[in-house]
């Protein structure tokens, strides 16, 4: 398959790199590429960012056959171009394709084209502190067809969204409220994968916790609601004394690349790192022993979010005090020392674009 470069007569102007919000700006071109059942993938280029004409009974409006993924670019002081363990995040592409019934795309071809997106629109990735281009692949179902069965035709694409911080807070704790009423996921389900489905059920746990002045929601098992499972956009990690640890991945949690770099971090620093199920009278009665330390989440969009509250019901635990913990805050300047090129990359991380 051959990559085909149809580039824009007008480029649009651009925001201020120092008061960027996160996901509400796109860059001047996308990729994109059609699934046609008797051809495989093809006509993949890379054109101006622009709307399409798509059919009302395209299958992705009525059955919900869509997966994403997200990763950054970063900006490095030396001009180049950083991605952060892109195979992974395709790789877990893929998973979710396979579960939602959705052809493979081809991985290196994809990043490779990925790479040339970020070449194209360089001059889109921002450099202010803390900034850095998030990257949004997606798939959609594309077949104009009612009946339930998975789709003869898709389309792939990925746009380049500059970006700030995901929480307006930057690195300040987050306050979270567990939910007792809502459930995301469930073993066999889809809640390993980023299937759009797989968000779309977390919204009303979400919509109740803003309501509540909280900023995330901390979703529990769908069978015996009682053991911890993930932050609404990130994995989740505590620290119980000595040891770090985080949900075991049971098929109803996100595999996420953070949450994965993490537990390598730590155990490159000797820290005992523990994948198992946690529940929440284990939070609650470890914080009122003194032995919760900080617990904090993991995700591309935040990479590292201290938490400084979680809220059960009438009954509510605070954290290091509202502040950032040590460990949350040796993670975080790590991850970004590597990502922004600061710091060596011993794990051989980065992808230079």
């Amino acid at each position: 398959m051959t990559l085909s470069k149809r580039l824009t007569t007008g480029k649009k102007p651009k925001p201020d790199w120092n008061s960027l919000s996160f996901g509400k700006f796109f860059t001047d071109h996308m990729f994109v590429m059609d699934y046609i059942s008797d051809e495989g993938w093809t006509n993949a280029g890379i054109v101006p960012y622009e709307p399409f004409l798509i059919d009302p009974a395209a299958m992705v409006f009525h059955y919900g056959q869509a997966v994403f993924e997200g990763l950054k670019a970063y900006r490095a002081a030396d001009g180049r171009t950083l991605l952060f363990r892109p195979a992974m995040n395709f790789a877990r592409f893929n998973r979710s394709d396979d579960r939602m019934c959705i052809p493979p795309i081809d991985e290196a071809f994809v990043l490779d084209a990925l790479k040339e997106l970020l070449r194209i629109d360089a001059d889109w990735i921002p450099d202010a502190p803390g900034t850095s281009m998030y990257i949004r692949p997606f798939i959609i179902a594309t077949e104009a067809a009612l009946g339930v069965h998975p789709s003869h035709a898709y389309k792939f694409m990925i746009i380049l969204s500059p970006v700030g911080a995901y929480y307006q807070s930057g690195l300040a704790p987050v306050r979270i409220i567990i939910e007792d009423e809502y459930v995301r996921a469930v073993r066999g389900g889809v809640g390993f994968t980023k299937s759009s489905a797989n968000y779309a059920i977390s919204l009303k746990g979400q919509e109740k916790a803003i309501e509540k002045g909280y900023a995330q929601v901390l979703w529990l098992d769908g069978i015996e609601r009682k053991y911890v499972e993930e932050v609404g956009t990130m994995n989740v990690f505590f620290r119980f004394g000595d040891t770090v640890v985080t949900p075991e991945l049971t098929g109803s949690i996100l595999p996420g690349v953070t949450r994965d770099s993490v537990m390598r971090l730590l155990r490159s620093w000797n820290i005992p790192v523990a994948e198992r199920k946690v529940t929440v009278d284990e939070i609650f009665t470890a914080h009122k022993a003194g032995t919760l330390l900080e617990a904090f989440g993991s995700g591309t969009a935040a990479v590292i979010s201290p938490i400084g509250e979680f809220r059960r019901g009438d009954e509510s635990i605070t954290l290091t005090g509202g502040e950032i913990g040590e460990l949350s805050q040796r993670l975080y300047d790590t991850l970004t020392g590597i990502q922004y090129g600061r710091l060596p990359d011993t794990f051989g991380w980065t992808v230079e674009v």
